[in-house]
């Protein structure tokens, strides 16, 4: 919990620090403008992924198969978009990151992983394609 506590702390800390020395490097207009172009491009990824996830959700329930890797893909471009809506250059390269999608088949068996892990004790399956 306090490493939690303690890296919500910092990443503000951090993004202001970052977005100082921007100002300072390429100037306050072109750090503003940045800002702003990264947010209306993790705008732009939201809405377009949110509408790929649905049909492919629908096409992987067509075929008969579980969405699972659908889904783990889907929540991590989510999560790209909200980095790339905060304000903050730190947040704007983890958001790249995640669009790429070497990437995020880096993470995937992670999140596999930690699934079973999570809820090996319930009723919940996860499948891997």
């Amino acid at each position: 919990m306090r490493k939690f506590l303690l890296i919500i702390l910092l990443i503000p800390i951090i993004e202001i620090a970052f977005v100082l020395l921007s100002g300072k490097l390429i100037g306050a207009w072109w750090t503003i403008a940045l800002i702003v172009i990264t947010g209306l491009l993790g705008i732009y990824l939201l809405k377009s992924e949110s509408k790929r996830v649905k049909r492919e959700i629908e096409a992987s329930v067509k075929q008969g198969l579980p969405p699972g890797p659908v889904l783990i893909e889907s929540v991590l471009l989510i999560i790209a978009g909200i980095l790339l809506v905060l304000p903050g250059f730190l947040s704007d390269i983890l958001g790249i990151l995640l669009i790429l999608k070497p990437i995020r088949r880096l993470w995937r068996p992670l999140i596999e992983k930690w699934m079973r892990k999570k809820y090996s004790n319930s009723n919940v399956v996860v499948y891997r394609r």
